[in-house]
């Protein structure tokens, strides 16, 4: 692992442009075609099954404990190889920016804010075209499944221009544990050892088509966070659905307006109060429905998937999700000098 850290054309040649698209296409032939989540169904047998051997190891007063742990050992052992195999690799690749031949250069103020106040034009004007109110909320009429399908036109659509984006096989599906991911926080996950796509099916509509389409990204092998934000951003943008655009600008400008807040609180405010009082409505609904799950343990799971994070490198952790910024900046930059 250590070798392969320091070598990512290896890994990017060799592994996610390799072997891994076969991996996860036959996964996803395998599990894909399954209503239900089974890699949910995986996760809940194992827990089970580790309280039972912890009972075991207590009611028998830790009798033969160094074959027992001889025995975790070679478990977890064989997962950690399964995990990288299957899946983990992709998260020391090559950078997306390098595979989309985009500038390195770090943004400035000017950038952001430049960036901020487009995204929250195109929001504006997305939202519009839907409620042709300013004052309204969006109401997305389609049901989980009918995004989770829809999803996939948007990443055939961003799969005519780069086959980076290519998405054969199965969808995302509801998460069996939406209830937990809703009390720790999460919106969905990618199993590693099913390649299936798992969204918490109990968050707000609105964020739905970028959810799946950032838990797809990471099934195509874009495992790092940000990029996978980014992924999901294009396919939702490349989307003919209406609220799947809406859902693209309104993921692309709250991160965005959330660094323009840590830096610049009096052009940040400035441009809060240019965004239309529907979408603000929306954010505040998003908002509460987060707080509804508020509970004690949720700090401890983020920080153990902020050290799952640096562990796997990305040295920022949770924040590398506020990374997207530097890759919408350099892709607005290109796409209006294009144009």
């Amino acid at each position: 692992m250590k070798w392969i850290e320091y070598n990512p054309s290896f890994v990017e040649a060799y592994y996610s442009r390799g072997i891994y698209p076969y991996i996860s296409s036959l996964l996803r032939i395998l599990f894909g075609w399954m209503p239900f989540s089974f890699g949910d169904l995986i996760i809940l047998f194992f827990t089970l099954y580790s309280i039972y051997i912890i009972y075991k190891l207590v009611s028998t007063r830790f009798k033969n404990l160094i074959s027992k742990l001889l025995g975790v050992t070679s478990f977890i052992s064989i997962i950690y190889f399964l995990f990288y195999m299957l899946w983990g690799l992709n998260y020391f690749r090559e950078p997306l920016y390098k595979n989309l031949e985009f500038k390195t250069t770090s943004y400035n103020n000017e950038d952001l804010i430049n960036l901020t106040k487009y995204l929250v034009t195109k929001l504006n004007q997305s939202h519009l075209a839907i409620t042709k109110s300013d004052s309204l909320s969006v109401t997305v009429p389609h049901s989980n499944q009918d995004i989770y399908l829809l999803a996939k036109k948007g990443y055939k659509k961003l799969a005519q221009n780069n086959s980076l984006f290519t998405y054969k096989y199965g969808k995302a599906k509801n998460s069996l544990i939406s209830i937990f991911q809703s009390y720790n926080g999460t919106s969905g996950y990618l199993n590693p050892f099913t390649g299936e796509a798992q969204v918490n099916r109990l968050i707000p509509k609105t964020i739905l088509p970028t959810t799946t389409a950032h838990e797809m990204a990471h099934q195509i092998g874009f495992a790092a966070e940000n990029e996978a934000n980014f992924v999901g951003f294009l396919a939702a943008l490349s989307n003919d659905d209406l609220y799947f655009k809406y859902s693209a600008y309104r993921m692309a400008t709250r991160y965005a307006i959330f660094e323009l807040y840590k830096r610049d609180k009096e052009i940040f405010k400035e441009v809060y109060k240019t965004i239309n009082q529907g979408i603000l409505i929306d954010f505040k609904t998003s908002s509460d429905f987060w707080n509804t799950y508020k509970n004690p343990f949720e700090p401890i799971v983020k920080k153990g998937y902020n050290a799952y994070l640096k562990s796997n490198n990305q040295d920022k952790g949770i924040r590398s999700y506020n990374y997207v910024v530097d890759l919408l900046i350099n892709f607005f930059k290109i796409s209006n000098n294009k144009t």
